[in-house]
């Protein structure tokens, strides 16, 4: 279907990916920037905002690999399609929710929009470029991506200085017409797609494996919900039983365990989760962070996270020529090296009353990390399949954003969460009224930090002690949260630095997986 190195009318038709990709990236972070203003309408708990929060990524994780395969059989310019005329009824229902229940449904839907058009940006890119080509599209689709994700914060901090919390869900409808547009008439259609039956089976128990972990996760921390969480790890671990079995014994199975096992791929696609689910976590602390302790404005926390956006752009074609001349290898742990400097910064500098060149700083080691490390993760993937099971590798970089996003977020929140509630319980005992004070004013105090705000507003003679108190509570489950990242970055890194192949040798496995699959 092609030649060369890239298709017809190249540049627009990666510009059309990307946008349709931009879709999907700036739904996953605008939420952020809003979640205190949608705290405070709801009187939501830490763990409802968690929700919110990871509620895109959760739908977006457990339906690409599914999605990704559907693409591959039925057509990858049809899913496109489906998937943006979705987006606009989960963006209107986000944006008018009743609830925050109703809200984490709308997030949910949004995300299997994104399942269904996002997964085939990148498996188009692979089977449309090759070589050289193809790294330099994937570092321009990886840099924007990331860029207009990071760009939400901003964009919807304008938006909530004059409008209501829900309008920030509206920014993604304009976008979306003009991705309708250039999807229809640039994208080609029939590029190295399947015949072979979907196995749909496996698809069913993918979505189950990654939806009931996550949420799982997100409820570990809630009082009272441990029947709950251990009912969720249990369906988790039936699922992944079942789909491994389900894999090693289907004629054309979701997920190709064989491929799956090759070094480049699986140790690329476990560093990317790390890379991805570090800059989404830090995004998510870090707008609360920013509002709740350090009182910016939307508006402010938004424009604070510039420096990540600008640095990611302007390092991932720098990345993408470092892995061609010193391997995908010596790029991840380049990428690792920043990331590993920006959360120990924050460990450590981010306080109440930091000044904003100590919030910028880590924010560029951030952008540089991902920008170095982003690259790499994607390329290799697609570079370590046949162009036939470009779904697949697809799907796995998908991954690699959205399960890691959704997983460091969700382990993110539940630290803050846990952190919060018990750093404020361990104030409130040393308090002298400890014992007078009632139950339900202890739960509403350690609920979350918009819940503490509130009480501060209708007992304004303990305002002062009463945010104090919360500020110190939500440092000390942000630190918590900075912690698991530094651990999770160092154990990704270790994998890369004792696993992942050295240039020469990737490129030999590389050329013997090309060489097997054209047998």
């Amino acid at each position: 279907m092609r030649t060369g190195q890239a298709p017809p009318r190249a540049g627009l038709v990666l510009t059309a990916l990307i946008v349709v990709a931009g879709v999907a990236n700036l739904n996953l972070s605008v939420a952020n920037v809003a979640l205190p203003s949608i705290g405070r309408a709801f009187d939501s708990s830490q763990t409802s905002l968690d929700l919110i929060a990871v509620g895109y990524s959760l739908g977006l994780a457990a339906s690409v690999l599914y999605l990704g395969a559907l693409g591959d059989r039925y057509g990858r310019k049809l899913m496109l399609l489906l998937g943006m005329s979705l987006s606009v009824p989960a963006c209107l229902l986000a944006a008018y929710a009743p609830s925050d229940t109703v809200l984490f449904l709308a997030r949910l839907l949004g995300g299997f929009s994104a399942g269904l058009a996002y997964p085939t940006t990148l498996a188009l890119i692979t089977a449309l470029w090759s070589g050289a080509g193809r790294t330099r599209s994937i570092a321009l689709w990886s840099a924007i991506g990331g860029g207009i994700a990071a760009l939400g914060p901003l964009v919807a901090g304008a938006l909530l200085q004059n409008f209501w919390w829900g309008s920030v869900f509206l920014i993604t409808l304009p976008l979306v017409v003009i991705a309708l547009l250039l999807a229809w008439f640039l994208v080609p259609s029939g590029v190295n797609e399947t015949t072979d039956p979907v196995d749909n089976l496996g698809g069913v128990l993918s979505v189950v494996l990654v939806g009931s972990l996550i949420l799982a996760i997100n409820f570990a921390p809630v009082p009272n919900e441990g029947a709950l969480t251990l009912g969720l790890v249990a369906i988790a671990l039936a699922a992944l039983i079942g789909f491994v079995l389900r894999q090693r014994v289907a004629r054309n199975p979701l997920y190709d365990l064989h491929v799956a096992r090759r070094r480049v791929f699986w140790v690329a696609a476990c560093a990317g989760v790390i890379v991805f689910g570090s800059l989404m976590g830090s995004a998510f602390v870090s707008q609360q962070y920013l509002q709740n302790v350090l009182a910016y404005s939307t508006l402010e926390a938004g424009a604070a996270f510039l420096p990540a956006v600008v640095l990611m752009v302007l390092v991932a074609p720098r990345s993408a020529q470092l892995v061609e001349t010193r391997g995908a290898r010596f790029t991840l742990l380049c990428g690792y090296g920043s990331l590993l400097l920006a959360f120990g910064w924050m460990l450590v500098f981010w306080q109440e009353g930091s000044p904003y060149w100590q919030i910028g700083l880590a924010y560029a080691f951030i952008g540089v990390g991902v920008g170095l490390a982003g690259t790499p993760a994607s390329h290799s993937l697609t570079g370590s399949v046949p162009v036939r099971r470009a779904g697949m590798a697809s799907g796995t970089a998908d991954l690699q954003r959205d399960l890691g996003g959704a997983i460091l977020q969700s382990v993110f929140g539940a630290l803050l969460t846990a952190g919060y509630a018990s750093a404020f319980a361990a104030t409130l005992a040393s308090t002298p009224d400890a014992e007078t004070m009632s139950s339900d004013m202890r739960n509403v105090l350690t609920k979350s930090f918009s819940s503490a705000a509130d009480a501060a507003q209708q007992y304004p003679q303990y305002a002062g002690q009463i945010t104090a108190a919360a500020k110190g509570s939500f440092l000390d489950g942000a630190d918590w949260a900075y912690t698991a990242g530094i651990l999770a970055i160092v154990a990704g890194a270790t994998l890369v630095f004792f696993l992942f192949p050295r240039k020469e040798e990737e490129q030999r496995l590389l050329a013997d997986y090309h060489a097997e699959d054209n047998g």
